[in-house]
């Protein structure tokens, strides 16, 4: 069964956004696992995923049950474009990274809110997190400062 969105729209950038998650300002998504008390899955927002482009490999700093908290460096992923690091947006016990990314990393491209998840915490998201209207706020005032400064036709990343 498909998970229930909400779309957005601005300039030439669209995405449906699963209504139920939590999102981080930074560009992540945390989504409870059903019938797993206290587990969460978290990924990068399409948006992030845009600006990221294809990623090709992906490594995890914290090992299984290791404390973790909002804003740590937790990994990093490695893409065609650049590599960046990965932080936690979640407070519990660190779980696991996506075992799937190691076969496949495309996916958390093609399909970031269900497979291309990144890792999985025991816990709780971070105290500042964002329902699906609020970080939509969020991301329409990024698309519009970005088209102020002049990123792009619109600010946009493209489509």
């Amino acid at each position: 069964m498909p998970l229930p969105t909400v779309r957005f729209k601005h300039a030439r950038f669209s995405a449906r956004f699963p209504e139920t998650y939590r999102y981080s300002r930074s560009h992540y998504w945390m989504a409870p696992v059903e019938g797993q008390e206290g587990l969460w899955r978290v990924g990068f927002t399409k948006f992030a995923t845009r600006m990221l482009g294809e990623l090709v490999d992906s490594d995890w700093k914290p090992k299984a049950g290791d404390p973790v908290e909002p804003g740590q460096t937790i990994g990093s992923v490695e893409g065609f474009k650049a590599a960046s690091d990965v932080y936690c947006v979640m407070k519990g016990s660190f779980v696991e990274g996506n075992p799937y990314l190691k076969e496949d990393a495309c996916v958390v491209r093609s399909d970031p809110y269900e497979v291309g998840w990144l890792y999985s915490v025991k816990g709780e998201p971070e105290d500042e997190h964002l329902d699906v209207h609020g970080y939509i706020a969020h991301l329409s005032a990024i698309i519009q400062r970005m088209a102020e400064e002049g990123h792009g036709e619109e600010g946009a990343p493209e489509d």
